[in-house]
This record gives C-alpha cells, structure tokens and sequence, in this order.
C-alpha cells in the first residue's frame, strides 16, 4: 500500500507546535461554523465507503460487514456531535451567591491539543470518533494510529481536509507506543487512548506525572448472560455475534457465556452448529462471516490461550485451531466447555474468537460468576421477563450493559456515555461526557452590587453571626435560592 515514515520524539513535537498554532485560530470559530466540516465530513464517509472498506480490510483482515461498522459508527457519532456540540459548547448560567447581585456564567474551554492514540483493531471508528469530538469542542488533534493502519488515519485526515478542516488541525504521527506514543503524551494537553490495559496503566501514570488529563478505554473479559426464560435463537444470533465479530477483536466482545442449565443442552447444540458453520475467508467482498486475525503475535495468543486449556482439561466443542490453509493469521471460532480458574482463558482477555461456555442455576450465581472479573467493559444479558432481566442487568459490574443484545444497542446509542469500570479503565466516549472531556469549566462570576464578605471585621458586631446564619437558612428554605 505504500510506505509511511517511522516518527519519534522530534517529529511529535514538530506536529505538536503545528496544532497548536492552528488550535489558537480554530477555538474562536464558532462552534455552529465548526459543525458545517463535520457534517461534509460524515457524508464524505458514506459517499466514499467503498474505498475505506477496501482500506481497512487490507490493514486488518476483517471481514467486510465488520469494516462496514466501523463506517457505520463514523456516521452516526459524527452526525450526533455535529448536531449536538453548538447546545454542549454553550455557555451556561449558574446560580450566583445573591440572586440578582451574583451574575455566573459557565463557559467551557478547549484543552488546546489533543492526542490520541488509536487502535489497530477498529482503526477507522477509534481514530474518528474519537478526534470528531475533540475537534468540535474546539481543540486540534495530533493522532498516533497504530503502525499497522496508518493509511486508514491517513484517509481520514484527507477527508477531514477535503470537509474544509484548517491546515494542521488534525495531524498524523506514525511510530511506535514507546517513541511516538510516548512523546505524544509528554506534549499534549490531554490524551484518549484506546488499548490493553497493561499499557493504558502506563498512558495514565504518564498523564498524571505532568497533570493533564486522561480517557482510557481498555481491556475486557465481557460476560453474556442467558437467563432460563430467554428467546432461545435470538440468544443464540446474539452470541454468535457477541462472541465472533470482527474475529473476536473487539475490546466489547462476549468472552465468556453464562446459560442457565435449562436451557444449556439446547443452547450448546445449536450454538456449535451455528458457529461451525460461519464462512471463514479473504477477499474484499460480502462472501465472508469471519475475518482473519490482524498478526502473528494477536495468531499465537489466542493459539496459546486454546492450547492452555485443552492441556488443563477444556473441551473444543468447534474449532480450535489455526487455519493457515485460509490466510496466514486465521483462527476458527471456537466454543470451549469445561474452562476452569486456573486456565488462562478464564480471566485473561483472549481478544480472538474464543468464548467459553458455562451452565449456571440461579439469577444469584449468574450475577457472582459475571462479575468476579478484575474487568467491567461491556455485558449481555438474555431474557423474557423485562423486569427481571433488566434487574439483573442493572447489578452487573460493567459501563455499559446491553439487555436482548450483545453490544450493538449500547455501543450505537451515542447519546449515552460509554466506557469502563475496574481495570476496563476510566472516562467516557459518546453522550455529552464524550465532547465535554475534551473541555475545562470555567466559572465567570460578575458581581453587580455591593460585594459579599462572609468574613472579616463586620461578623464582630453584636448579632452579626446570627443575622448571617439567618440569611444562610434561608438559603436552603426558599424557593429559587437553594
């Protein structure tokens, strides 16, 4: 596809002083002007689908209808912020200490320069939906996708150019976490990073070192739950989606299913034939269920992973192994049984096609074997009786959880915030935490008559304190004071 230039700390900090050039002209242009670019660039996305497809397939491997989410996700988080950020961006007014003396207006503030740093397995959606909302809220960006799909961020800065984004307000960096990444956080004014959360954890100590501020999306070991009562082929579609998307590359997908034991025979059953029967290829078409993995080292983990807990006893009800015959890096979908606490498939993020089954007896077990996880990114919960399973949902440990869903209801509803608990990390992405973030508040208060003193001399005089604890009550009693 070409060739891209190895940057280290010089040329971070040479795109780094270009942003923010550009970022002093960018945060007086209205917020209503800087929706217009975005709106061009959400069409750009669509009009030209087929040429980014074509891009991120070849850079990852993934079949076409998963390349097709991430353009799909593009759309939707672009159309919402262009739509949102002019009412998030406005300044509000807040209760002054004296109603009509106290005038306060809250006004929020770019950071300045933003870095992100982007994935290789959903390099397209990452990348964008990431920097749309750090752009519009009135920032530059300075990207460092992963090495493996820098001409996917390399189309999206062209398009963003193409939608009338000033020159150098969103700059690519190409290079490595430990050199371009990590001059990218040492200059930035605050960092999103999407990643394992080994590395997030290094991201995060960095940002706190100079005290800027930090969003990190990372790692999961996402649990699916299929409650007696559930709707047993749409559970199963569910988990065949939840499990196998994008070949289990997903910081969301299911990892581990929880069925209850009513419905565990059938459920396994049609599960492994449903699985076994997915249409493992390469080409840039629709012919194809399950894509490749994205690397050798992404190959031998998830291989290493299989091996450890056959050697301990799992059982390999569908695929089990590499697929060199396909593609160098393919893996068949499998469905293991018998996965026990010392297997590192257990507790460790697999981040391939593997999910492991397990029957449980009570909504009380489920909810225990969920969450005893050092991990809380995403959940699934499967059942008829809303209340119930909505009861359930609400006590599990994860930022988003998804009721008769795998992923989709939660991760395309771009009006809620989602993100991680636990080591699944910390901030959000989406809703109105996904613009703000990339702001600071800053309070404006505007003193229109005489000046307030809670302290000082005056509170000396005789009946002084008690006239301002009066006054202080009434505070709290009346009406439009509290």
């Amino acid at each position: 596809m070409g060739n891209v230039p190895l940057c280290g700390e010089r040329e971070v900090n040479v795109a780094i002083r270009r942003a923010r050039k550009a970022a002093a002209a960018w945060v007086s242009v209205p917020p209503d002007r800087r929706a217009k670019v975005f709106e061009r660039f959400h069409d750009l996305v669509l009009d030209r689908q087929d040429e980014i497809l074509d891009i991120v397939q070849l850079e990852t491997g993934k079949a076409r209808p998963h390349a097709f989410e991430e353009v799909a996700d593009v759309a939707v988080t672009t159309g919402y912020y262009a739509a949102r950020a002019p009412s998030l961006l406005n300044q509000k007014r807040r209760r002054g200490l004296v109603p009509g003396l106290t005038r306060v207006t809250e006004v929020r503030v770019p950071h300045g320069v933003v870095g992100v740093i982007a994935p290789w397995n959903y390099p397209l959606s990452l990348a964008a939906t990431d920097s749309v909302p750090a752009l519009l809220a009135g920032n530059a960006v300075v990207l460092k996708p992963d090495l493996q799909t820098t001409h996917t961020a390399l189309w999206i800065a062209e398009r963003l150019q193409e939608a009338g984004l000033p020159d150098d307000l969103f700059v690519v960096v190409s290079g490595t976490g430990p050199e371009a990444g990590a001059a990218l956080v040492d200059a930035a004014d605050y960092v999103s990073f999407t990643g394992s959360t080994a590395t997030g954890r290094t991201v995060g100590a960095r940002a706190a070192r100079r005290l800027i501020g930090a969003s990190l999306e990372l790692g999961g070991k996402n649990a699916m739950i299929v409650r007696g009562d559930a709707d047993l082929a749409r559970a199963v579609d569910g988990a065949l989606r939840g499990a196998f998307t994008n070949a289990g590359q997903l910081c969301i997908a299911i990892e581990r299913l929880y069925v209850h034991r009513s419905l565990h025979d059938a459920f396994l059953d049609r599960f492994v034939a449903r699985t076994a029967a997915l249409r493992l290829g390469t080409g840039l078409d629709w012919g194809y269920d399950i894509g490749s993995l994205a690397s050798a080292a992404q190959l031998e983990k998830v291989s290493e992973h299989v091996r450890d807990a056959i050697s301990k006893g799992a059982t390999v009800r569908a695929g089990g192994r590499g697929r060199p015959d396909i593609g160098p890096f393919y893996f068949e979908p499998t469905v293991l049984t018998g996965v026990t606490p010392e297997m590192k498939v257990c507790a460790e993020e697999t981040f391939g096609p593997v999910v492991a089954l397990r029957p449980f007896e009570t909504d009380e077990e489920a909810i225990a074997l969920a969450n005893d996880s050092p991990y809380g990114l995403n959940a699934s919960v499967w059942g008829r009786d809303r209340r119930a399973t909505l009861a359930l949902a609400r006590r599990l440990e994860a930022g988003t959880v998804n009721v008769n869903d795998a992923y989709i209801a939660a991760w395309g509803s771009v009006d809620a915030p989602m993100g991680g608990t636990k080591d699944s990390g910390v901030g959000r992405r989406h809703g109105s935490e996904g613009l703000l973030k990339y702001t600071e508040s800053r309070s404006v208060a505007e003193q229109r008559g005489p000046a307030v003193a809670l302290g000082g001399a005056w509170l000396s005089r005789p009946g002084a304190r008690r006239v301002a604890a009066a006054l202080l009550r009434a505070t709290r009693r009346i009406p439009g004071l509290r």
